[in-house]
């Protein structure tokens, strides 16, 4: 199974979006999946489904991007740097593809209702973490 469908089965199993994409990756870097979905716990629907940043695809990728090149030593300014192009140019990518890095944007969904929330599991997460991985 690849990393896309990894996600896509985690999500079914009614994770997260950001779970599902973290944890998808996460142990690429050493980090246990069990770890990697408590990490990833609270960035669902746009962080805690406030329909903010995008969690799945923007800050699941913005946690992966940091495990590859994330600062670990103060004098390590570079790494910082480096960290922050990557994040930018994914940002600059993503909104090309999808216009937007906003959740309630990107899924046209209120995932703080029932309907809205059904809508997104339905139909949008596969359309929009599956095409960004």
């Amino acid at each position: 199974m690849n990393k896309p469908e990894e996600a896509v089965e985690c999500f079914k199993q009614t994770f997260s979006c950001s779970q599902a994409v973290f944890s998808a990756y996460a142990p690429e870097f050493g980090i246990d999946k069990e770890t990697a979905l408590k990490i990833a716990g609270a960035f669902g629907g746009g962080m805690a489904r406030m329909g903010e940043t995008c969690a799945g695809a923007v800050t699941g990728a913005f946690m992966l991007i940091g495990l590859k090149y994330g600062k670990t030593k103060a004098e390590d300014e570079p790494a910082k740097e480096k960290t922050y192009q990557v994040v930018r140019e994914f940002v600059e990518k993503f909104k090309l593809r999808n216009s937007s890095i906003v959740c309630r944007e990107l899924t046209g969904c209120d995932m703080n209702s029932p309907e809205g929330l059904r809508a997104f599991k339905e139909k949008i997460f596969l359309k929009l973490i599956v095409q960004n991985l």
